[in-house]
């Protein structure tokens, strides 16, 4: 009995030592300087004078995670069956997109009515029939899905004909970040088409941050077009790309260096290069300019810098390198 006697005093003693704690932390904690009200203040002050972007605003915005779970609907409907747990037969596939195509209209106009509200009271505008113009907008693009589909299956084709290590079009359609990327591109340029602010650009950032390829939604691309790896690809906002282009990891398709104040007045000029059809750009080739053409079926070698056009017909390489060896050489004694 006398053990039990001990052990609840020593239980007890710990209850003291620990309620003693407590106090004293709550004593020091009251003595610390609460350095909210300041940073309330003067986040406050600086977002209220618009010194600093904030949407502080009685309209909605476009919400991000909603955009992606947009991609996300669109991948279920133009790649049925692989994106989903649902087992599809040709019973039940209409039934299917039905439901899919429809649950994507409602939120996409959601989305859209959001960015026009957005756009116009950030503008100063009136906004007029906002909600109707979302829906036409939404309709637009459901009729725009199978056009979208079949130059997406000529992708396929284009990265099953140029690489060999592509087993199949499943394999492809699962794990491909090229295609990906060219999926959400394609999706986000046909908004950018209908004059839908913001959405385009939510849509092709999420891509990259998931890719690492970053295709402006402005760009122009044509059918068969494929990116082989994908790492490090930038193609520009006014870059125009022909039919069976294929370019790999590293390729910047870029604009020349612009002056300070070029933001506003060169928005519409063409700053990115013209690539045309049934072109082959290999990893880490630069090219840059707007007035820059690369000729069709020519081939522009890994790590060239081109700044200037190039016919059709035309390999642009740079000329081979001299290795220095320090120590002995691969396969020799010294």
């Amino acid at each position: 009995m006398s053990g039990f006697i001990q052990q609840d005093v020593d239980v007890m003693r710990k209850k003291d030592v620990l309620a003693g704690s407590c106090k004293t932390e709550t004593i020091s904690a009251n003595r610390v300087r609460n350095p909210i009200p300041d940073a309330v203040h003067a986040l406050a002050k600086g977002f209220k004078s618009g010194r600093w972007a904030s949407h502080i605003e009685p309209v909605p915005i476009p919400s991000k995670h909603a955009v992606i779970d947009l991609i996300e609907q669109a991948q279920r409907i133009l790649f049925p069956g692989f994106f989903a747990c649902d087992i599809l037969r040709p019973e039940n596939l209409e039934y299917h997109l039905g439901q899919q195509i429809s649950l994507f209209y409602e939120n996409l106009a959601r989305q859209i009515s959001s960015a026009i509200r957005h756009d116009c009271f950030r503008h100063n505008q009136a906004c007029s029939l906002c909600n109707e113009r979302s829906y036409e907008l939404a309709a637009a693009m459901i009729d725009s899905l199978p056009e979208i589909r079949s130059k997406l299956e000529s992708d396929i084709e284009a990265t099953l004909t140029g690489d060999p290590a592509a087993a199949n079009s499943d394999e492809v359609i699962f794990s491909y970040p090229g295609l990906f990327a060219t999926i959400v591109y394609r999706l986000a340029h046909r908004l950018h088409e209908f004059e839908v602010p913001l959405i385009p650009r939510i849509m092709s950032e999420h891509a990259y941050h998931r890719t690492a390829i970053d295709i402006n939604p402005e760009a122009t691309i044509g059918s068969h077009f494929f990116i082989d790896h994908g790492s490090g690809v930038v193609i520009g906002a006014t870059t125009s790309i022909g039919d069976r282009v294929r370019i790999y990891q590293g390729v910047t398709l870029g604009a020349l260096s612009l002056p300070k104040d070029a933001g506003e007045r060169l928005r519409n000029v063409k700053r990115h290069p013209t690539i045309e059809d049934d072109v082959i750009i290999y990893a880490n080739a630069t090219i840059l300019g707007g007035e820059t053409v690369v000729g069709a079926r020519s081939i522009i070698g890994g790590n060239v810098w081109l700044t200037e056009s190039v016919g059709p017909d035309t390999r642009v390489m740079l000329e081979q390198p001299k290795l220095v060896y320090i120590g002995p050489k691969p396969g020799g004694r010294g």
